[in-house]
């Protein structure tokens, strides 16, 4: 990739955080490890488009939180050899917002909309046009001399990302040409992203520790890369820099990741409904006052995984605990008296 094409496709970093994922980042579908269906249907989509001169069909990505809808944006834009909008739902709030964006895109550029189930609906009514024609509507005068007038705006393609298909309107969802599901990733694939995040990292991680670090990454590289950056901050601090299997189990005990990949909001979670309301059903408004967590932080983050792995189900009633919500409790609650946490 040339210099040129890697600063069309930068964005400004505010955080360490955020500059440790942009340095991670895949740049190209080869990189990009993982989803490999998906991963081929698109490579095949870009090539037709660059084949036939024209834009890439709008796209939609639906799926859990951090499995790479952002990045796979970025690379498509990149695979293109065009620009990249970034912004999300909750930011394009206004009609003007929209006409802002739409309006300073070159042919072919691609626009990435994060969250973009939480469009407005005033807003997602003039992207039908802009979607389907490439025209955007604009209201010139006032009153009785007001008069519509159709703004041309350049082909380009819309890639939007979803947690919550469901809450999108039907009108929005038919106008991707493009629908694909990224789903959670297995242990192997995991230990892969983790070889080349610490090999981009510059510290040295044995295939134990792979191993270790993606078991607990609940099917998420965000997770992952995540708890490999902590454990490597231990790595540094408490042994000589190298990341082994003790140096993982005792940064995971400290972190209060489990086996499972369970942190301490998800079992609080599991406990809140197996003692104070005996195992279910509950509502999601009971819960997340009980919890003190908003209602789409935990529908969003907390319960695809749970119910994906059998640790929960939603029934009409409520949530309730499955069988292997108590076993894995109960092993948890063992490993407490053990060692004093797991």
């Amino acid at each position: 990739m040339t210099d040129t094409t890697r600063k069309r496709i930068s964005t400004p970093v505010k955080t360490e955080e955020e500059a440790s994922e942009n340095m991670l980042r895949p740049r190209n579908f080869r990189e990009f490890i993982g989803q490999e269906n998906v991963k081929k249907k698109l490579g095949v989509y870009v090539e037709s488009a660059k084949r036939r001169g024209d834009a890439l069909d709008h796209i939609l990505f639906c799926g859990p939180p951090g499995l790479g809808k952002t990045t796979l944006a970025y690379i498509i834009a990149n695979e293109l050899g065009v620009d990249i909008k970034v912004s999300s739902g909750p930011a394009v709030d206004k009609k003007g917002d929209l006409a802002g964006i739409l309006t300073n895109l070159k042919e072919h550029d691609v626009l990435f909309l994060d969250e973009i189930h939480r469009l407005n609906p005033i807003v997602e009514e003039n992207l039908y046009p802009a979607m389907e024609d490439f025209e955007f509507d604009i209201v010139v005068g006032e009153g009785a001399n007001s008069k519509s007038i159709k703004l041309p705006l350049a082909r380009f393609t819309l890639i939007g990302a979803t947690t919550r298909t469901g809450l999108l309107t039907s009108p929005l969802r038919d106008r991707f040409g493009i629908v694909e599901r990224l789903d959670y990733y297995p242990a192997p694939d995991l230990a892969t992203i983790i070889n080349r995040s610490s090999g981009i990292m510059g510290i040295e991680c044995d295939e134990r520790s792979r191993n270790e670090i993606a078991r607990r990454a609940r099917g998420t590289p965000r997770i992952a890369n995540r708890l490999l950056r902590r454990v490597r901050d231990f790595a540094l601090v408490e042994g000589n820099g190298v990341i082994t299997p003790e140096v993982t189990v005792n940064a995971m005990k400290l972190l209060e990741v489990d086996e499972a990949g369970f942190d301490s909001m998800d079992r609080k979670y599991l406990l809140t409904i197996v003692e104070k309301f005996d195992g279910g059903p509950v509502g999601i408004e009971t819960l997340s006052a009980a919890l003190s967590e908003e209602k789409d932080t935990i529908e969003d983050v907390y319960e695809p995984f749970l119910l994906q792995e059998g640790y929960i189900q939603r029934t009409p009633r409520g949530r309730i605990v499955t069988q292997k919500s108590y076993e894995h409790l109960k092993a948890s609650r063992q490993g407490v008296k053990q060692d004093g946490l797991f």
